[in-house]
């Protein structure tokens, strides 16, 4: 029965398998994955059977016909007795089962098979032996495949012949004369022969691994390698063939001397020629002399490295970095100002999931995604983008129905400006609510908003069964900041109440929403956004539902298929509910970066993949890599240390890549997967990979050709952030081309620790669009920063074009800081923030306050007037409440060593300079007709708002006072006091609109 059980369900899961593929239209990866497994399991099924098999049959047959008469022989016999009748039974049993475990462990190296009979030319050579790359990737790598599944089958031959020979009398332990007969004698002498040649062999092969040793300073071979290794590897490989001669040799000359002499040649020359005369050399000849001896060396080292992580290429530019800024100078680059992305998207999601949130069903990610989108008016704009995906039912509701059949799908896109937020700290909204709306979709197009594929929810959903929640109806706020708002924004509350409003808000949604997690608003159905087909109107259950009619998943259309997805879950519910029809279609594998994966199994997927709107559908872009460990010089890595970071450690949004050891990376395909039918395309990106051309030759017609990604998604495709990781790591020590620099390792880079985080987790990369120096045009970039190994001041930072539209997309290029002038790298700087007296006076009634916590945004780095400029945004949160979220309420920045805070970027930079001479105003330099040059209304480029005339402050501090009044009678039951303190809420914040309107400055 435990046999039938699991025979039963691995057919289910390869016949389920099948199905999945035939879904999404991969049926070739499938079938030629499966056929080579096949045809490796048959191989090495057959050669371990064979080579066994022949070795007992053998041994068998040459076996004494009378064994000597001895009290060992006397005990053997009752073995033979007990096992002579059923020999053949247990003949066949060792065979097929070795034969089987040797097949299956075949079976695994598929890929190296692939690569092998599939591999296209790297078109570089390697500088020790002459070979194309091309040889040590696909070539080698199998051959030591080969020789490994030889020996063990030699070996497990041999141990066969022996215990064959012993069992029926042919090598004897004890008693008088020779212990073995001539026909075993024979036997094992040829498979000890056989045994040594293929010693020989791979002896011969291990002078090319030698590109892989890590012997020496640096990867690859070293001197020793060269001078003593290569030599002593070529010397028994000639004497390994010597030793398996005299033991074919043994076959006639029946000297028992001649095996045991051989093997001790065999052994005191790997002894003496391949561990004692190298390291002779090594002590004497290189350790004394190292860095001349190793210099050609390490220079291989470095330009394998370098080509072989794609920054052979980069751009390295002293930059005499100014450490001080005059008022003109200020003044100049107040163009640059608007387009600082001060919303962080780490930050930000809290305020996402409390505004856009709608049920508490939905979710959004702990890091959101930051792209690129055009405004109304056609300029592109940095853009905090996420997906609105369903966690799974309400919890009072949690079961296999509605977890599976009737909470599908997610709803929609929310996104913000990167470089505004309003005057209460909260983002600007470009795209929210349920049914979407916003500047986002009107310059997109309308776009299907249900999202069926993504990274949260259940395992596996069945649509079209029972009615799915589709959206709740009135899942729509007013309380949101869009950038068609223009002004009447409330202005900024005071420090000692910046929460109180957002807490406002979010009790005042609370309590209008009512109906809980099931329930819903009330209000007429949303236009243009009715129930699918078969779909129920709902008006009265205020939600609506809907019918899949897409094309995902695979089509239940016979009960076969669902009893073989109900074993292959376990699940009888899938036979025994009714509303399963043949017109149901069960999804699964439904997260963007496994389906990606598992489509294309040689492919490694970014650990951060985000939506786009595309074609008028909610698209995942996955970026994924082609990797190889067999890179000749290259120095290895492990991806997993590599692409750790702040996020990857305190977020599940944001994976490292697995812990694999590579030596060469290309960001090969782009791929994308439809949120609503599932369907993967990839497209080969990196169209001259090696390894990429390699896979598509073993896998043809899988790749689509770059050429075709439309202009609309080659918009919003991006530089890979976990590429960006691996590529700066091997930049803190590759920027070096001198292999005597590299040596003394005097300029060695570090990456800053996350100066935001308590964790000495490495900073994060961030997504920003800036002016690089030297250049006219801002581009849409990703960056980071080195600081010196053992020092915390700023050393270097790294740009990479992230424009996919853009000829220099992907070049990397440095700022190289001078090691004579001080710049304060990202530690140093937060730092000097928080011992700075005019920003701890700042802050000090914020940290006091026990009702809100600060929260440190993301601190960039940017070019800025011929200098470097840190900004982070100062977030605010209400503590001990449920509904509150951070609002941005500061801004700090530094310039060389000067520290200044704003309640906006521009009012921190006219900050920096004594006497508060204020060469900014607000809307790109132009007075605004305030005495501080801030705005009373409106959204903030860049800021978070501030000011304001006496009349607006008191009616702030009258609206800051009636909530707390409310929310005090609330708690003590009293409900006459809490109107009255409504009453008084509503005409403070009446009052504060009318100020805000006649204050004057408001703009856009």
């Amino acid at each position: 029965m435990v046999v039938v059980i699991a025979g039963l369900l691995t057919a289910a899961n390869f016949w389920t398998d099948y199905l999945w593929f035939d879904s999404v239209g991969y049926t070739s990866i499938f079938l030629t994955e499966l056929r080579t497994k096949v045809l490796m399991f048959v191989v090495g099924g057959l050669v371990m059977a064979a080579a066994v098999g022949a070795s007992m049959y053998f041994a068998y047959r040459s076996r004494p016909l009378a064994p000597p008469m001895s009290p060992e022989q006397q005990g053997l016999a009752r073995y033979r007795m007990s096992i002579e009748p059923r020999r053949k039974l247990f003949f066949w049993a060792i065979v097929a089962g070795l034969g089987v475990l040797a097949g299956a462990s075949a079976s695994g190296e598929w890929g190296t098979y692939l690569q092998f009979a599939n591999g296209a030319s790297f078109g570089v050579e390697d500088p020790q032996f002459g070979r194309d790359i091309s040889f040590y990737t696909f070539t080698y790598p199998f051959l030591r495949v080969v020789l490994g599944y030889l020996f063990a089958a030699v070996v497990l031959a041999f141990i066969a012949a022996v215990v064959v020979h012993y069992l029926y009398g042919g090598v004897r332990l004890q008693g008088q004369g020779q212990r073995a007969t001539p026909a075993a004698r024979v036997q094992l002498s040829v498979l000890l022969g056989v045994f040594v040649l293929l010693r020989a062999a791979a002896y011969w092969l291990d002078q090319y691994g030698l590109v892989f040793s890590s012997r020496g300073y640096t990867f690859g071979a070293s001197y020793t390698d060269v001078n003593a290794v290569l030599y002593a590897v070529i010397i028994l490989s000639v004497i390994s063939v010597v030793c398996a001669l005299l033991f074919f040799a043994n076959i006639y000359v029946r000297n028992v001397m001649m095996p045991v002499a051989s093997l001790g040649l065999l052994v005191l020359s790997a002894i003496l020629i391949g561990g004692v005369y190298p390291a002779i050399v090594q002590q004497f000849q290189v350790s004394p002399n190292e860095q001349r001896v190793e210099r050609p060396f390490i220079q291989r080292t470095i330009e394998a490295t370098r080509a072989a992580y794609g920054i052979d290429s980069a751009e390295v530019t002293d930059y005499d970095a100014q450490t001080e800024l005059s008022a003109d100078q200020l003044s100049d680059e107040a163009s640059t100002i608007p387009s600082v992305r001060l919303v962080d998207p780490s930050v930000v999601s809290q305020t996402f999931q409390q505004m856009q949130q709608v049920r508490g069903f939905y979710q959004f990610p702990e890091v959101l995604a930051v792209d690129r989108y055009q405004d109304g008016e056609g300029n592109s704009v940095d853009t905090i983008i996420a997906a609105r995906e369903l966690s799974g039912p309400p919890q009072d509701q949690d079961n296999w129905l509605t977890r599976h059949t009737v909470y599908t799908h997610g709803f929609g896109i929310v996104a913000a400006a990167g470089n505004q937020v309003d005057n209460q700290g909260r983002p600007v909204f470009t795209e929210y609510n349920i049914p979407p709306e916003g500047e986002l979709s009107e310059t997109t197009g309308e776009y299907e908003p249900r999202i069926y594929f993504g990274q949260e929810g259940a395992d596996y959903v069945i649509a079209n069964a029972e009615p799915e929640y589709d959206f709740p109806l009135g899942g729509t706020s007013d309380d949101v900041t869009t950038t068609e708002d223009e002004e009447g924004a409330t202005p900024t509350p005071t420090s000692d109440n910046a929460n109180a409003p957002a807490d406002a808000q979010a009790d005042a949604q609370a309590d209008g929403q009512g109906g809980g997690e099931g329930g819903g608003q009330g209000g007429e159905s949303p236009e243009g956004q009715g129930e699918g087909e078969g779909g129920d109107g709902g008006e009265g259950s205020g939600q609506r539902t809907n019918s899949y009619d897409g094309d995902g998943g695979v089509e239940l259309s016979n009960f076969f298929k669902r009893i073989l997805y109900a074993l292959r879950y376990q699940e009888p519910d899938i036979l025994l509910n009714n509303a399963i029809s043949e017109e149901s279609r069960l999804i699964y594998e439904r997260d963007p970066a496994d389906r990606v994966e598992r489509v294309a199994p040689f492919l490694t997927a970014d650990g951060k993949v985000y939506p786009t709107i595309v074609d008028g559908r909610v698209k995942w872009v996955v970026d994924a890599y082609t990797t190889t460990n067999m890179y000749p010089y290259s120095e290895r890595i492990d991806l997993s240390d590599a692409t750790e970071d702040t996020f990857t450690q305190s977020t599940d949004t944001v994976n490292a890549l697995p812990g694999n050891q590579v030596n060469y990376i290309r960001n090969s395909v782009k791929a994308t997967v439809d949120a609503y039918d599932g369907t993967v395309t990839l497209y080969g990106w990196d169209q001259e990979d090696p390894v990429l051309k390699t896979w598509s030759k073993a896998f043809p017609e899988v790749m689509t050709k770059k050429g075709e990604i439309s202009d609309e998604l080659m918009s919003h495709l991006r530089y890979p952030g976990d590429l960006m990781k691996v590529q700066r790591e091997m930049l803190r020590r590759y920027h070096i081309t001198d292999a005597d620099a590299f040596y003394g390792g005097q300029d060695f880079w570090n990456v800053p620790s996350d100066p935001t985080s308590e964790s000495d987790s490495p900073e994060p990369p961030y997504r920003q669009t800036i002016g690089y120096p030297g250049e006219d045009d801002a581009d849409f970039s990703i960056t980071s920063t080195f600081v010196p190994r053992g020092r915390e001041n700023l050393a270097g930072f790294l740009a990479v074009n992230s424009d996919a539209t853009e000829q220099d997309y992907g070049k990397l290029r440095i700022l190289k800081l001078p090691q004579d002038t001080v710049v304060m790298g990202p530690g140093q700087v937060q730092a000097q923030f928080s011992a700075d007296d005019a920003i701890r006076d700042e802050l000090l009634p914020l940290q006091q306050s026990q009702q809100s916590r600060i929260i440190r945004g993301n601190l960039l780095t940017l070019p800025f007037a011929d200098g470097l400029l840190y900004v982070e945004p100062l977030y605010v949160r209400a503590e001990g409440s449920q509904t509150s979220y951070p609002l941005l309420q500061k801004v700090m920045v530094g310039f060389g060593e000067e520290v200044a805070i704003g309640n906006n970027l521009q009012e921190g930079l006219n900050n920096l300079f004594e006497g508060g001479e204020g060469p900014l105003n607000e809307g790109g330099g132009q007075d605004s007709g305030s005495e501080d040059g801030q705005e009373d209304g409106g959204q903030q480029d860049g800021g978070g708002g501030g000011g304001g005339n006496g009349e607006l402050a008191e009616a702030l501090d009258d609206a800051a006072q009636a909530y707390e009044d409310g929310r005090q009678a609330l708690q003590d039951g009293d409900f006459t006091a809490y109107d009255e303190a409504n009453e008084r809420l509503e005409e403070a914040l009446q009052r504060a609109e009318e100020a805000s309107g006649d204050g004057g400055g408001g703009s856009d």
